[in-house]
């Protein structure tokens, strides 16, 4: 059985950082694509970032240059660098991961809460 955990998440104030993480364990022989995704109370989930297995990132216009994706293959982990947080940046992130283990699949964490004080 493959899990997701997510980390990391908690209050900041605004200008601040946090540092997410995501941590995959059971039968896995390789990850593939792995990203963020938010949802603020009230709104749609929004994609935030994407790496891709040879390292190549992609970001939401809201958090480019400001957030950073990246991930230890060793340590089946991917992290998300959070950095000049706004108050909007609030919500709850979720990490998903596509899984190649005794089948391939495409895995979510259960969430973690990041909240940004102003």
């Amino acid at each position: 059985q493959v899990q997701l955990v997510e980390s990391g998440g908690g209050l900041v104030q605004a200008g601040g950082s946090l540092r997410l993480s995501c941590a995959a364990s059971g039968t896995i022989f390789s990850i593939n694509t792995a990203g963020w995704t938010r949802q603020a109370p009230g709104k749609q989930r929004e994609w935030v970032a994407t790496i891709t297995s040879g390292g190549s990132t992609n970001y939401a216009d809201s958090v480019k240059g400001r957030f950073a994706i990246s991930r230890d293959n060793a340590k089946n982990t991917v992290y998300l660098q959070m950095n000049s947080l706004k108050p909007e940046d609030t919500a709850v992130y979720y990490c998903n991961a596509v899984i190649v283990g005794v089948v391939t699949y495409n895995y979510w964490g259960q969430g973690t809460q990041v909240t940004v004080s102003s």
